[in-house]
């Protein structure tokens, strides 16, 4: 309150009003602040909190699948090779697929000479800060060697581990959350490892035949005694003539019921390819085609491979072997 009005204190009101609308003004201003507080805190804060969502690019679509998965939320996968009417070895990049590895954090490759349009990608466009898993490289598979490792169980453990090692590397204050995602996709994988194994038990030494190399690896998990002479299967999945004695042994084998299925690649067909499944079909030998990508693109890693176990032991089943 002002004091009493008077001529004698005009002096000392001018001074009193002065301090009564400082103090009104400096009011006024706390209130306004207080209000403005707590949006002006919590905005930047969440926002300079907000976790990345990292960049993930894969060569081929079961990589992506599996990185898709590990990563949940926190990462946004693209996989390039995903036809499963096209031979990926015959893919050939464009510029958007260059775009892609440039802005990518992380770059999952297979290796082993089955993806080598991905490895220019990569050298014409280094990046710092760039991660790249190249999977054969993680398991010391040598350029030129088998490199359909996807089909390889004890190696798609591996690249499960590597992948979820990269990405709590990369966001180490969400580790706790790739951890959760790694134990999600163990759960979700636990279907594909109890087919592997049921049919390990009740078929291991059955001799069977594959028109390429793609079925190596997972025969030799199974237990399964692939007789088919491994220069044959390699000349077919790298495009060229096999060898004519490889040729006349896998006819003969046909030909004898020496085999309880065929596996054959739907991607790597060729009039040689199909000579052979229309014979091994004309003897009543069950065929059993596999792809090298996941059919349909839309389905996952482990469902894809439950339902290629599921044909290969429903061939096995009805198989008769001489």
């Amino acid at each position: 309150m002002l004091p009493p009005t008077g001529g004698r204190n005009l002096e000392i009101q001018s001074h009193y009003r002065y301090y009564y609308h400082v103090r009104r003004l400096a009011s006024l201003l706390l209130g306004v602040l207080s209000a403005l507080a707590p949006m002006a805190a919590a905005t930047p804060a969440s926002a300079a909190q907000a976790p990345k969502v990292l960049r993930v690019v894969a060569a081929e679509d079961f990589w992506g699948s599996l990185a898709a998965q590990l990563g949940g939320r926190m990462v946004r996968v693209t996989s390039i090779v995903t036809d499963p009417n096209a031979d990926p070895h015959e893919y050939e990049s464009n510029p958007a697929d260059a775009r892609l590895f440039a802005a990518a954090d992380l770059v999952i490759v297979n290796g082993a000479g089955y993806d080598t349009w991905a490895g220019k990608l990569l050298a014409a466009q280094p990046r710092p800060g760039r991660r790249v898993l190249d999977v054969a490289s993680l398991l010391h598979v040598p350029h030129g060697a088998n490199p359909h490792l996807w089909y390889d169980p004890p190696d798609v453990a591996a690249v499960v581990n590597a992948i979820s090692a990269d990405y709590s590397a990369m966001v180490p204050t969400e580790r706790a959350y790739f951890v959760t995602r790694h134990s999600a996709v163990e759960s979700a994988l636990a279907g594909y490892r109890s087919e592997l194994a049921a049919l390990r038990a009740r078929y291991a030494g059955t001799p069977v035949g594959s028109t390429e190399s793609i079925f190596v690896y997972l025969a030799r998990d199974l237990g399964l005694r692939l007789v088919t002479p491994p220069a044959f299967m390699d000349a077919v999945s790298e495009g060229v003539d096999p060898p004519i004695d490889t040729l006349v042994t896998v006819q003969h084998q046909i030909d004898s019921h020496q085999l309880a299925v065929l596996i054959y690649n739907t991607q790597t067909v060729t009039p040689l390819t199909d000579g052979l499944v229309a014979a091994a079909r004309a003897r009543h030998i069950p065929v059993v085609p596999v792809s090298e990508t996941m059919v349909p693109p839309t389905t996952t890693f482990q469902r894809w491979m439950v339902g290629e176990l599921d044909r290969l032991g429903a061939a096995l089943a009805r198989a008769r072997v001489r």
